[in-house]
């Protein structure tokens, strides 16, 4: 639905966070069950998000990448099963979620700067706050586009650009991506994932990001879920500590080619089985 207000949930005043005392897992996941129709995506699946990674969703196609993101984050309910954050429920805690369709995120009527200023709107944060936190985050990314203009004046890059930053305007415990620059072009692709890397590296935020794209799923990640057809199972978790920043050196690095020919290796597997 075009106007679709944008993921955000803010945790209650006076909740102190501090993930430099605890090594628990970010977000816990147990007995996950989802059926559509006569199909069952997930049949009580377990998997434990760890915090502080950056953590990508990979698999064949209609594993259940996208509806996994989409449970955790409490856009689809679940059949059965339990979701916690830090032992919590979701709304104790504050995340962004960037949609893969930022044309149906977006508020038509708002100005780009509006809707990146929007979350921060619905929980009542003063005007001059909310600016200068857009304005914040607009120039950590080192973005050059007019915040002026309405949605239907940008292009689709333009659109996704401004649902990242209006995900990262929250300053998130957690960040859901799903395919965010699949509406980028090569080069602003590219930018944005130097951008988003560094942020990563900045404030250590949880993240999951679904990506149909191997090399960029190992290349952005410090851990690769890859999961089977449904209903899906953990098949492997993939550990990927290669230092940060990369660049496009890391992709002819032997660490690298081995991690992402591995991963190759079990998603054909998988195909197969279908």
């Amino acid at each position: 639905m075009a106007g679709a207000q944008p993921v955000v949930k803010i945790e209650s005043a006076g909740k102190v966070h501090d993930s430099s005392q605890r090594t628990a897992p970010h977000v816990t996941i147990r007995g996950l069950t989802k059926r559509f129709s006569d199909a069952t995506i997930y049949d009580n699946f377990d998997f434990d998000i760890p915090r502080g990674k950056l953590t990508s969703v990979f698999g064949p196609n209609g594993c259940g990448k996208s509806t996994l993101i989409n449970m955790i984050a409490g856009l689809f309910p679940v059949d059965a099963g339990e979701i916690l954050f830090d032992g919590q429920p979701l709304n104790r805690i504050k995340f962004g979620y960037v949609f893969q369709n930022y044309r149906e995120a977006m508020f038509p009527w708002l100005r780009a700067f509006d809707n990146i200023a929007y979350p921060l709107k619905v929980v009542g944060v003063p005007k001059a706050v909310r600016n200068a936190r857009v304005e914040k985050i607009v120039a950590n990314l080192n973005v050059k586009i007019d915040l002026g203009l309405y949605p239907y004046q940008m292009s689709g890059g333009q659109q996704q650009l401004v649902s990242i930053m209006r995900a990262l305007v929250v300053d998130p415990e957690i960040l859901f991506l799903d395919e965010p620059f699949s509406a980028l072009d090569y080069e602003m692709t590219l930018f944005m994932r130097e951008q988003m890397q560094r942020i990563f590296v900045e404030t250590a935020t949880t993240t999951v990001l679904v990506s149909h794209d191997l090399e960029e799923a190992v290349y952005l990640s410090d851990r690769i879920l890859l999961l089977s057809r449904h209903p899906a199972r953990a098949v492997e978790f993939v550990h990927y500590d290669a230092p940060r920043p990369r660049t496009d050196k890391t992709l002819s690095e032997a660490d690298f080619i081995s991690t992402k020919a591995h991963c190759l290796e079990i998603f054909q597997r998988e195909v197969r089985k279908g």
